[in-house]
């Protein structure tokens, strides 16, 4: 009826995340939990869940992680301190052409460590440090997936400096197709923008992207040239391979002495990291197999010590998971596209 003034629409839903403004003016965000949290302008146009989602999903906290912790790769930690931990510091003093890289890709055989350099780049850098995989940025609706990846960054450049960690790139970033799924060239033309406006230097944002694989020749050509820096994280050779297992060996009661140690290290040519804490998780059963009677009525003091027998037994269960086929593969790709170590 004319004149009738209709009632206000309501809507049913309860918006738990929606954006607001307090009684100053100031926008404001309201969790779940009802407390408000002030957004920064950086955010403000980006879905609070999406913000919220990689706060609770992808920015881990971790233990302080040093580069003592990391066995052998000599070449590789002296190059990520140099180029990206002390810009990344010393943000003021690496400028102009000592302006550091944007990406780091860290290559090389399953098991050897990656992730932790990851870890121990943020944790030496003073770093928020992210941590996604291409799961973590996919969604069943049409076009989540590149606002996620613009949140991502929105997020990064409000917590720098920060460290964006992102595991099996190859996954992520692989080679563009004409079969190519949309959804999946969208997210990764997203990325790659937002690739393009991030940096460690002292006149940019202080963010650094780190991908790590196992399938370097699976990278698309346009995300390989944004890397600047590709370094080859090989298998450890044996000096690294007898430091991870004095480390790993440190909290467990043993017998065996030095050169029992350097024997077993010798064995172990062509091992990983992954695989010489299995082969050291392996030889640790060996006394709680040699245990006579009911495991329930055993006591620790009941174990008697690893020994170097309970090794040479866990030889025969825990082998090598990198073939030389893949070596050779990585050794060619480092040849052409790697930031190789003098002499090699």
């Amino acid at each position: 009826m004319l004149g009738t003034k209709r009632p206000k629409f309501k809507s049913p839903i309860n918006r738990t995340n929606s954006a607001e403004n307090n009684d100053e003016g100031t926008k404001t965000t309201k969790l779940a939990n009802g407390a408000e949290e002030p957004i920064d302008d950086r955010l403000k146009n980006i879905d609070p869940k999406m913000i919220e989602s990689i706060k609770n999903e992808i920015m881990e906290s971790y233990a302080a992680v040093t580069w003592e912790d990391i066995s052998g790769l000599e070449h590789a930690k002296k190059t990520i301190k140099e180029t990206i931990t002390w810009p990344m510091l010393r943000p003021e003093i690496f400028t102009g052409l000592r302006r550091p890289p944007k990406g780091l890709l860290l290559f090389g055989p399953p098991g050897t460590g990656k992730t932790m350099i990851g870890k121990c780049i943020a944790s030496q850098s003073k770093a928020t440090f992210f941590s996604i995989s291409s799961s973590s940025l996919t969604s069943k609706w049409v076009g989540d997936g590149e606002k996620m990846v613009r949140a991502l960054f929105a997020v990064a450049r409000c917590h720098q400096p920060a460290v964006i960690f992102m595991d099996e790139i190859d996954s992520l970033l692989t080679q563009r197709t004409d079969g190519e799924v949309e959804a999946s060239r969208r997210i990764k033309t997203e990325f790659l923008v937002q690739f393009d406006g991030v940096g460690v230097g002292g006149e940019e944002d202080r963010i650094l992207i780190v991908g790590a694989t196992n399938r370097p020749q699976e990278i698309d050509e346009a995300a390989r040239r944004r890397f600047q820096k590709r370094l080859y994280i090989p298998l450890p050779e044996y000096e690294g391979r007898l430091g991870l297992m004095n480390k790993l060996l440190e909290s467990q009661p043993h017998e065996l002495d030095e050169d029992q140690i350097k024997d077993i290290c010798e064995r172990t040519a062509g091992y990983s990291g992954s695989d010489m804490t299995g082969l050291c998780r392996e030889a640790a059963l060996g006394p709680v197999r040699a245990i006579q009677g009911d495991i329930l009525d055993i006591g620790l003091d009941d174990l008697r010590p690893i020994s170097h027998g309970d090794f040479l037994e866990a030889l025969s269960q825990v082998r090598a998971s990198v073939s030389d086929r893949d070596l050779d593969l990585y050794k060619e790709w480092d040849q052409e596209y790697g930031s190789m170590a003098k002499g090699s």
